[in-house]
């Protein structure tokens, strides 16, 4: 079988990552490492034995797939090209700033029949893996995901951001429609919300808290299940889950076993199996563009006006 060429466009922390991987995975070839600064590819391009490129259009025709990892306000200006070109595509998540390019994006991996799959990477982790088949029915859940301050992705919110990945694996975990939604932002670095924090209900009844920050000191990514008869703690950065379960009158505390992988690995690969036999990616554009319409909700409330209490006294006496 003829090795699939692939090439990844942006060559920051994360594009370099996917070309380390492409370059070692089996039938693949890493055809080149593309970014508007030549410095950068040239510097990755280097190390894998591929060509350096600065300009993505010199790529069309002459990859079969590629990976995005470049700024969200650019995943459509250079998606589009390259799906409308027959590219199978990763593009890193968000899938793109508002529905309307999700959408043409979706339109145009469906036109010509491309894997069109976005970087939720935590679908791939091993601890929500192992979580996953005794996550039933959940009631609350606690989400929080801080970290230092990163210096990239500041383009866009911390909600698209950081808070995205837990929003793609709570429509996955409840399956159930947003009813209501409380949520409030504040920017502290950069020139949008540096941390957030929202309340959703679903029409299940469940109810999900969840915190994001990219100013934190400390990196921590963990999720609490409350369900009726059962209590998981995921922490995804270490891949580990701790189950505690009702006996009696007593609770009774077990980790799960958790075959600790490589997270980003397995989503290239997967990736990689989708284009090969043309099937749907386990997390494909529409559940992106979902997760990134939740995530549109929850900016638009925090950034709605809020009446002041003098005003809101004013109203209640009128």
């Amino acid at each position: 079988m003829r090795r699939l060429r692939v090439a990844v466009i942006g060559a920051g922390h994360l594009g370099s990552r996917h070309a380390e991987i492409y370059a070692r995975l089996s039938g693949v070839r890493l055809v080149a490492v593309c970014d508007l600064k030549a410095a950068k590819a040239q510097k990755v391009a280097r190390g894998l034995d591929c060509r350096a490129v600065t300009d993505f259009r010199e790529l069309l025709g002459q990859v079969d797939a590629a990976s995005l990892a470049v700024p969200t306000s650019l995943h459509a200006a250079i998606g589009l090209p390259l799906l409308r070109r027959g590219t199978h595509l990763l593009v890193e998540k968000p899938i793109a700033t508002t529905l309307a390019q999700a959408d043409a994006m979706i339109r145009a991996a469906a036109a010509r029949r491309c894997v069109l799959q976005v970087g939720h990477v935590e679908r791939f982790n091993a601890a929500m893996q192992a979580a996953m088949r005794h996550l039933t029915h959940p009631r609350f859940l606690e989400v929080h995901r801080l970290s230092p301050y990163p210096f990239r992705g500041t383009d866009v919110s911390v909600v698209l951001d950081v808070m995205v990945h837990d929003l793609d694996l709570l429509l996955l975990l409840v399956r159930s429609r947003v009813t209501r939604l409380h949520a409030i932002g504040v920017s502290v670095l950069s020139t949008s919300e540096d941390i957030a924090n929202a309340r959703l209900q679903f029409a299940s009844g469940c109810i999900a808290n969840l915190t994001a920050s990219r100013i934190s000191d400390e990196p921590l990514r963990r999720i609490r299940v409350f369900q009726e008869d059962n209590y998981l703690s995921i922490d995804s950065r270490a891949q580990t889950v701790e189950l505690a379960r009702t006996t009696g009158r007593q609770i009774r505390r077990i980790q799960l076993p958790v075959n600790q992988r490589p997270p980003l690995e397995d989503e290239l690969a997967a990736f990689v199996r989708a284009v090969r036999t043309r099937t749907r990616p386990l997390v494909s554009g529409a559940d992106g563009r979902a997760a990134l319409a939740l995530a549109l909700r929850i900016q638009a409330a925090m950034r709605r006006p809020r009446r002041s209490r003098h005003n809101a006294s004013r109203w209640q006496s009128d």
